[in-house]
């Protein structure tokens, strides 16, 4: 029977030769994530049905980042409590402030994910690691804990939607700009419980922190994950960093999808995701003059290093408008220390904008860039929803590397092109 790249993974780790959609199946996992908030969750839920050892401590990853450097005493608790879960499992894959990075950038960055493979993690853009031609979704905690306990977990088998990429991005049109106009076009509910699958020979001319970028915003438009095939551009960039064999699973020609859509890159502007949801896009053609009191790089959407490099470019030589508080946030400690190397790090502060430690910060509400009310923010981030940043009343417009830096600069959300 014909299927999908994400059917044939999942029955890979059945131990079944086929799946159909709709079926339900217990798989064995790779590797599970947790954070400072969703770890304490599993940590307990673990514990209370009665388990006294995690399957495999060398598969399972412990990340420090939305809480982390902590900002009060009820998230040094949480990343205590995960500290001591580490320690007493003597868990190999644990990351805390000083090494650690923002969790879906660490972790390809680390070498623990890799093609083929099936990731369960308690965040919901766990599903960034497609972009490696995985499976990787995510869960809640109750479901983590089991994949910690036992080193399985179940899943219904989702049906696919395939997009189809042609031509090649403009200059200054990214990933962010893909994602951002597929969730426009088929909105928060388009891909609910399903696979968005990309193909086409316009696949070629992504980078890796394109797909990265794409995958990670899959859930935004509601799907079970997002996938790439595994080119040429993979396999170099699992190169330098899996030191295991990996697995390259290729959708068969006859497999069945539930929608097809092609989208022409060469045809893609800007884009802009206006409040309250990330369907609500516009491009930056589309927009009226909006004033921003704050710019946001960063995140796991938009934190690595081609969007810092991205970042850079714009604001080098120039200085952020008067009144914009613009935050620049690496993803992990290396794409930091590479920031510093190539003198991003110089053109940043010199800039006026700030250089954080890796952290999620503001992204979720958490810290180091949250809104009073009435306030508008340009971010990098992956969800604009009510309060989600800070004030019920504040705005939050999701956007590139490229338009975040731009619009700083210019104190209103556009284009690098339409800076003097």
């Amino acid at each position: 029977m014909a299927m999908t790249m994400t059917q044939k993974i999942l029955a890979a780790h059945a131990g079944l030769d086929e799946v159909t959609v709709g079926q339900l199946i217990e798989a064995n996992i790779d590797l599970t994530l947790a954070n400072d908030i969703t770890g304490p969750v599993a940590i307990r839920e673990m514990e209370k049905a009665g388990f006294t050892k995690v399957w495999n401590r060398e598969h399972i990853a412990l990340v420090m980042d939305h809480f982390a450097p902590n900002k009060d005493i009820k998230s040094a608790e949480q990343c205590l409590e995960c500290r001591e879960f580490a320690k007493k499992h003597a868990i190999v894959n644990f990351f805390d402030v000083g090494e650690m990075g923002i969790e879906h950038a660490l972790l390809p960055e680390k070498g623990l994910v890799a093609a083929g493979e099936l990731i369960i993690g308690a965040d919901s853009h766990t599903c960034t690691y497609g972009a490696l031609g995985a499976f990787s979704t995510g869960v809640g905690s109750t479901d983590l804990a089991a994949g910690m306990a036992t080193g399985k977990a179940w899943f219904k088998v989702p049906s696919a939607i395939r997009f189809v990429l042609k031509g090649k991005l403009s200059p200054y049109v990214s990933g962010k700009d893909v994602i951002l106009h597929i969730i426009g076009m088929i909105g928060v509910d388009g891909a609910l419980y399903q696979s968005m699958e990309f193909t086409g020979e316009g696949v070629a001319s992504l980078s890796m922190d394109d797909r990265f970028t794409i995958c990670n915003m899959a859930i935004e438009a509601g799907a079970k994950n997002g996938i790439f095939p595994v080119d040429d551009r993979t396999r170099a960039y699992m190169q330098e960093r899996v030191q295991r064999p990996v697995r390259e699973f290729t959708a068969d020609e006859d497999a069945v999808y539930e929608k097809t859509y092609e989208i022409n890159l060469s045809a893609l502007r800007p884009t802009v995701a206006c409040p309250h949801l990330p369907e609500n896009t516009k491009t930056i053609d589309e927009l009226e003059h909006i004033e921003i009191q704050q710019s946001v790089i960063g995140s796991c959407t938009n934190g690595r290093i081609e969007d810092m490099r991205t970042a850079a470019e714009i604001l080098k030589g120039r200085h952020v408008a008067q009144g914009v508080r613009t935050i620049v946030i690496p993803a992990t400690q290396a794409v930091y220390l590479q920031c510093i190397r190539e003198g991003l790090a110089e053109i940043f502060v010199e800039a006026g904008a700030i250089l954080s430690t890796p952290t999620c910060g503001p992204c979720l509400g958490g810290h180091m860039g949250i809104l009073a009310h009435g306030e508008k923010t340009v971010a990098t981030t992956n969800r604009n929803f009510v309060g989600r940043m800070g004030h019920i009343t504040s705005e939050i417009y999701l956007a590139s590397p490229a338009v975040a830096a731009a619009s700083a600069v210019a104190g209103y959300i556009c284009a690098p092109q339409d800076l003097k």
